[in-house]
């Protein structure tokens, strides 16, 4: 079949890299895509929600499924557009409906869809300019750390954790008086604070049933030991050590079958990927978030361990066909680390040139690019996260060290990376 995937960094070309591989997959375009999914398949200068050009690239290349990568789409309802159609709607498309999306669309949506069907998450209240004295007096009376979040998409940037009361005020003043984080931001959602160590787990679903992928731990702080401000992630790992099979019977058990079953209770429209935001607190997990997509960096970590054909399981999901599906895992360990560009997450420079790009994908080691564009017959920088380093290993140190030695080879002005990905597991 020929297969439109839409998005443009490194969670792009690892799902490129693992579509590729299928004899199902005809023709695989990639929109915008970046110059290592150009090694996949072919790029399309599209934007990810330009619903219009989206649908006549479709026509124009025979499209047969389409793939949706990124979280922007989802939210904003490219899945209604397809199936409401007429031209579309016998093209498969990969993703969770407009109002299914808000469970990662809107904190305060996906509260309420966790609170309704009894899964473990932390205690909140959310606020907005209406009730805004109100959460003050909310603030004030909390314990603390406090958990602030704007409800919407805030590019992973809107969860403040505050360690006093003053903190706390100001940052809540900010996102709805002054609008730190835009209309995402509107709506304050203030949690309570649970102290214990994450991880990301995620499932393919129809809807009714599901396949579990391999989890990953990912790094979110710009520091070494887990400091500084936070990123989109600086480095992921999988298996996480501590998710052995009981926590991860309580993980099915206690959070992802009621997600499912509240998924059909809600009547929610959702064939697609589904991450679970997890905390373990003790020997318990809570939900921390969900997203309506696959996480970045963890997809260059999880599609490497995967040995089924992704095409076939994407397109069991679009036919509702997933219970007849099992996932065989590769029992060696992931490790990736991502490069950035100097001054990230702050201001950084573009179009710096890359060199070393030829290193990659073999001998068990994969250079996923991310913010990255073509300049004549260079490769430059073009974004804060620029490429991530992917290594299997027999076991986590083995695929870290490889990771690190390939990240070591690729060499561009002001590039940065940590060096300590997976230290507490060392």
């Amino acid at each position: 079949m020929n297969i439109l995937l839409l998005g443009a960094g490194g969670r792009e070309h690892a799902l490129a890299w693992k579509m590729a591989q299928s004899p199902l997959c005809h023709h695989l375009y990639i929109a915008p895509g970046n110059p290592g999914t150009a090694q996949c398949g072919t790029n399309l200068t599209l934007s990810i929600t330009d619903f219009p050009a989206i649908k006549e690239a479709c026509l124009q290349y025979k499209i047969d499924m389409v793939l949706v990568g990124p979280e922007e789409p989802l939210v904003t309802g490219i899945v209604d557009f397809f199936k409401e159609d007429n031209d579309l709607k016998n093209t498969l498309i990969i993703g969770p409906s407009k109002e299914a999306a808000q469970l990662e669309g809107s904190k305060a949506y996906a509260k309420k869809f966790m609170q309704r069907h009894h899964i473990p998450t932390a205690s909140c209240q959310e606020f907005t300019e209406e009730n805004y004295n109100e959460g003050l007096t909310y603030l004030q009376e909390h314990g603390l750390p406090i958990v602030l979040k704007a409800d919407g998409l805030a590019a992973g940037k809107g969860v403040i954790i505050c360690q006093h009361w003053l903190e706390a005020i100001s940052e809540f003043e900010l996102m709805i008086q002054r609008s730190k984080f835009g209309e995402a931001g509107k709506r304050v959602v203030v949690e309570e604070f649970l102290n214990g160590i994450e991880l990301s787990v995620f499932v393919l679903t129809d809807g009714k049933d599901y396949v579990l992928l391999p989890e990953a731990k990912d790094y979110k702080r710009i520091g070494e030991r887990d400091t500084g401000s936070n990123t989109g992630g600086m480095g992921a790992i999988s298996p996480v050590p501590f998710a052995d099979d009981a926590f991860m019977q309580k993980v099915i058990n206690q959070i992802i079958e009621p997600t499912i079953k509240g998924l059909e209770a809600d009547n929610l429209d959702y064939k697609g990927f589904l991450f679970f935001g997890l905390i373990k607190v003790g020997d318990e997990p809570f939900v921390i978030e969900y997203n309506c997509r696959m996480g970045d960096p963890e997809t260059e970590v999880v599609m490497p361990r995967i040995k089924n054909d992704l095409v076939a399981l994407l397109a069991a999901t679009a036919s509702g066909q997933l219970g007849m599906q099992q996932i065989e895992t590769d029992a060696r360990a992931a490790a990736t680390i991502v490069a950035v560009s100097g001054g990230y997450p702050n201001e950084y420079e573009k179009g710096i040139l890359i060199d070393g790009l030829d290193e990659a994908m073999e001998n068990d080691v994969f250079l996923f690019q991310a913010g990255t564009k073509n300049n004549g017959e260079n490769i430059v920088t073009n974004g804060g996260r620029v490429l991530c380093a992917t290594a299997l290993g027999n076991d986590l140190d083995e695929a870290i060290n490889k990771s690190r030695d390939l990240v070591e080879t690729i060499q561009f002005r002001g590039k940065y990376f940590r060096r300590d990905i997976g230290f507490e597991f060392l």
